[in-house]
């Protein structure tokens, strides 16, 4: 899709390649995140080198280096957003907005000597890779971090 773009449109402003981008590209490569999410190093390089190779398109960004060149356009990196997506999705099954038969299962931790906030969730241990970067897995550390605040929120727009 990003060649398309490429091939397609000769000279685009900033703010025209980013709403292409964000719209035709990135939501292909986001799809499935929450099933599928990259664990190895090599598989989350080659999501980041399409954005990499996204922000070199816009005229005048080629020369800057890759940590500058998103902030310029206000775009976040995947992992950000994978996090992002996998907190809204907790918090939507916590709070029951989605169906309690067909959504996992997340076990509160109701021992009252936690800190952090009233919806922490318990850990699991696990023995393989597999099952580490499980959804109901690799949710558990970042959703305990967050703060009360955000987690009693009432709506997933106020979360």
């Amino acid at each position: 899709m990003l060649g398309v773009i490429k091939r397609h449109f000769k000279y685009i402003t900033p703010e025209t390649l980013i709403l292409l981008y964000k719209s035709m590209v990135r939501i292909h490569i986001e799809y499935g995140h929450s099933v599928w999410c990259p664990y190895s190093v090599t598989a989350i390089e080659s999501f980041e080198k399409v954005q990499k190779r996204a922000t070199k398109l816009i005229h005048g960004f080629a020369k800057l280096s890759y940590s500058e060149r998103p902030r310029k356009c206000e775009l976040p990196t995947f992992k950000y957003r994978r996090k992002r997506g996998d907190m809204i999705e907790t918090y939507k099954i916590i709070t029951g907005i989605y169906d309690r038969e067909a959504s996992p299962v997340l076990k509160l931790n109701l021992s009252t000597k936690t800190r952090g906030n009233g919806y922490k969730l318990d850990t699991h241990r696990t023995k393989y890779d597999l099952r580490k970067y499980y959804f109901t897995n690799r949710i558990v550390n970042v959703w305990n971090s967050l703060p009360d605040t955000v987690v009693m929120s009432e709506t997933v727009n106020q979360f």
